[in-house]
């Protein structure tokens, strides 16, 4: 009864608190950024990799229909973009109701003989961020009354859960439940990416970011606390493939990244920077960098390296040649090579390192059927077209894929096609250009056929690793800071995250998604114009 209580009230946290933060903007961009992380984080590092666990593949499927349906209906009606969205809110809030009834029956797992309460612990922290997200997104909806009214279901749903644990059980499970579960993940993360919080106005020049930051710290501190409490605690908690893996690997990455970024500071003070005269130079450091050659030749072998480097030769070459443009350049560049190396790069590739350790923990995972070569190239090219990923990113990508097992020719691809082939980049292309483009990384890929396996060049102590990787977590707060989270984030869809920060109804955040080359109130250029008139971008 006392792990009931405490979950209800870990939930009031949110209203009794609401006043303290929405008194002004700096609390509300910290809450804002709290929510973002902690809810997004939890969904995709620990939801995710069970729904496929228990789902498979279809279990995706659904999530992508409940993020997406929303904003396609959106697009294709208009004027109803509120109802949608609505209908999406509605959804959210009826799969919590459904997931506090087993939140109920959890805490009763917990108190059984040979359970541990770490997992009636987890559920309660859970409510943290769960209390101060229904709170913050549904007042500015739905006014005090109802939202205090789904406060109160909610609370009854998992006294429900709680007290018919031994009934529920059976029907509630994730088993039974799955795919539903997964259209309302997706629904939830429409929600939380579409920041219908109401208070959009209140910062359009960006100038509470920091708090922003600060906030998504705490949400990475509560979300780090509830994995490593899952992974201790919970009995279902057996998908080690979902968590575990990932710390291994930031620790073998941390400090070879650490010594690209002083690569790419070196290159830039001897001249080597993205705003180089040369268009083809231009290119070669968009595909290669040279600081993503580092991590391919310490962790996949000089092979592996040598090979990347005489295709991004041969496509730096074609491209400059076709006069072909780059999407996304450094519109701004520091003075300074160590701030360039270890803050400008920082910004610009941190994201793309954590999505590919987070998107291979996904695609990755025992029950995701990819063991066949060909689909796993398709899988790939379906996850480079939306995106504009960077070298690092893409090097990163390679080598969690190497460690997940996959294929040498899907361990190749992202080294060589990832920055290039999207469709903002595309679009800049003719349907030539396209084809020789396709040709050559075909060709290369045929050639990579012959390549030998994958092997580490180095192996560091372990406690050079945990030091590196407690600086690279430092980088990579500092850069949260300097952004806020969803500044942070704005690169990984198509331009897409720049409307997110300023003053747009959310209806107006359609216009934003439709293509590529929209005008961004932070950019007052758009890509397309940026490349054609830019010759040093």
């Amino acid at each position: 009864m006392l792990y009931l209580l405490a979950s209800c009230l870990a939930l009031l946290i949110g209203p009794l608190f609401y006043r303290y933060f929405s008194s002004g903007s700096g609390l509300q961009k910290g809450l804002d950024g709290f929510i973002f992380v902690s809810l997004g984080g939890l969904v995709l590092i620990h939801i995710l990799p069970e729904l496929l666990e228990h789902g498979g593949m279809l279990a995706i499927v659904f999530v992508i229909l409940g993020l997406w349906g929303p904003t396609a209906s959106e697009r294709l009606f208009h004027r109803y973009s509120e109802i949608t969205h609505n209908f999406a809110l509605f959804l959210g809030i009826s799969g919590l109701l459904l997931h506090t009834m087993t939140d109920g029956s959890a805490m009763v797992l917990a108190q059984q003989e040979g359970n541990s309460i770490l997992l009636a612990l987890g559920v309660i922290l859970h409510r943290l961020p769960v209390g101060f997200a229904v709170w913050w997104i549904l007042k500015p909806h739905l006014g005090i009354r109802w939202t205090l009214i789904i406060f109160a279901a909610i609370m009854l749903f998992t006294g429900i859960g709680y007290f018919g644990s031994e009934q529920l059980l059976s029907h509630t499970s994730i088993d039974k439940t799955v795919y539903l579960q997964a259209f309302v993940t997706g629904s939830i993360l429409h929600v939380v990416l579409h920041q219908p919080h109401g208070q959009h106005e209140t910062d359009t020049q960006g100038k509470y970011e920091y708090q922003a930051g600060i906030g998504s710290l705490l949400g990475i501190a509560l979300l780090m606390a509830l994995l490593l409490i899952d992974t201790g605690g919970h009995e279902h908690a057996h998908h080690d493939h979902s968590t575990e893996q990932l710390i291994p690997w930031l620790l073998t990455l941390a400090p070879i990244l650490l010594l690209s970024y002083a690569a790419a500071a070196l290159r830039f003070k001897f001249g080597l920077t993205p705003q180089d005269n040369s268009l083809g130079r231009r290119w070669f450091q968009r595909l290669a960098g040279p600081e993503a050659l580092v991590i391919t030749t310490l962790l996949l072998g000089p092979w592996f390296a040598l090979f990347q480097l005489a295709v991004t030769f041969i496509l730096s070459a074609y491209l400059s040649h076709a006069k072909v443009q780059i999407t996304d350049p450094h519109s701004e560049l520091p003075n300074h090579a160590l701030h360039f190396g270890f803050a400008h790069l920082v910004d610009r590739s941190a994201p793309w390192i954590l999505l590919s350790l987070v998107l291979v923990n996904l695609i990755g995972h025992p029950s995701v059927p990819l063991s066949h070569p060909l689909l796993q190239l398709v899988v790939l090219l379906l996850v480079f077209l939306p995106m504009r990923f960077c070298n690092l990113g893409a090097a990163v990508l390679a080598l969690a894929l190497a460690y997940s097992g996959w294929n040498p020719l899907a361990i190749i691809l992202p080294l060589i096609a990832a920055p290039v082939l999207n469709i903002a980049q595309l679009k800049l292309m003719t349907w030539p250009q396209r084809g020789v483009l396709l040709s050559i990384i075909a060709i290369a890929l045929f050639a990579a056929l012959r390549l030998p396996v994958w092997f580490s060049l180095v192996t560091l102590p372990e406690m050079i690793n945990l030091v590196a990787l407690l600086i690279l977590s430092a980088l990579f707060a500092a850069s949260l800071l300097r952004l806020g989270p969803r500044q942070f984030l704005r690169r990984l869809m198509l331009g897409r995250a720049e409307s997110h920060k300023h003053g747009h109804s959310h209806s107006e955040h359609s216009h934003g998604h439709q293509h590529e080359h929209s005008v961004s109130q932070s950019q007052p250029h758009s890509h397309t114009k940026a490349d054609k008139d830019s010759h040093h971008h």
